[in-house]
């Protein structure tokens, strides 16, 4: 099963932007989408993006269209969330997962791995 790290979290005012990565290690064998999900203070997880990791495609939020970019460098096992015009709604714990059963998937239940999460905070 295959490992992910996230980093790049931290305190931000709004409109301000943040760079989230994810570091997969363990091998990538039989990984088809990665994504970004979050979790607010006393909400349930929700997914923001996910991008097919073999032809890039992606799916996002309407929460995140327009503000957030999902990217990958599949020779360096990462992946990226470029967050910009960030709002005071988008604090939360962001999760990095994989999916090893679909390519564009955005149900919980339908990724396999998950990281710790890094903890993004956004100021007024």
């Amino acid at each position: 099963q295959v490992q992910l790290v996230e980093s790049g979290g931290g305190l931000v005012q709004a409109g301000g932007s943040l760079r989230l990565s994810c570091a997969l290690s363990g091998g990538t064998f039989g990984t088809l989408s990665t994504g970004w999900f979050r979790q607010a203070p006393g909400k349930e997880r929700e997914f923001v993006a996910v991008i097919s990791w073999s032809s890039g495609g992606t799916r996002y939020a309407d929460s995140v269209k327009g503000r957030f970019t999902i990217s990958r460098e599949k020779d360096k096992n990462m992946v990226y969330l470029e967050m910009k015009s960030l709002k005071t709604e988008d604090t939360a714990v962001y999760y990095c997962a994989a999916s090893r059963r679909y390519y564009l998937s955005y149900a919980e239940t339908d990724f396999d791995s998950w990281g710790q999460g890094t903890q993004v905070t956004i100021s007024s």
